[in-house]
């Protein structure tokens, strides 16, 4: 992808993703103003930029210490996004967390800037965070957005 192309989709991932900022957090739910989890942020944010989503996401629970055997967001990601190395994050860019090393990824946010992202807050809202050590170390995967 080139320089332009990706910087492109990266300013409009940005821009979508916070104007989703203040959206209740509501589990399994992918609706701007309504309710969503974190993948339903996605989700929508996906339709915003290319129509449709990418793939139905099927149940899931909310919990992150769930300990199922699959990596379902992981895989989900590696098939419709662009991994690239944690050195290489920038905003526009998805990032999956997993709770421990040995759970799945069962939390996402996108960066807005080098340092904040946004994710929809179990108990609270969408909001922005910052990048702190904390997050940080359990991020379990970067990608970005394929080109529009």
């Amino acid at each position: 992808m080139s320089d332009w192309a990706e910087d492109s989709v990266a300013s409009a991932v940005v821009s979508e993703a916070l104007s989703w900022v203040g959206t209740p957090y509501r589990h399994q739910g992918s609706r701007k103003g309504v309710g969503c989890d974190c993948l339903g942020l996605l989700l929508g944010v996906w339709r915003a930029l290319y129509g449709a989503e990418p793939e139905a996401p099927g149940p899931y629970a909310p919990d992150w210490a769930e300990a199922g055997g699959e990596d379902r967001f992981l895989d989900a990601a590696r098939r419709h996004c662009v991994a690239k190395p944690l050195a290489e994050l920038r905003a526009g860019d998805l990032v999956l967390f997993r709770w421990r090393p040995h759970l799945p990824a069962k939390h996402a946010g996108i960066m807005v800037e080098p340092d904040r992202f946004v994710h929809a807050y179990q108990g609270s809202a969408v909001v922005v965070s910052a990048l702190v050590p904390q997050w940080r170390r359990r991020i379990a995967g970067v990608f970005s957005f394929p080109t529009i």
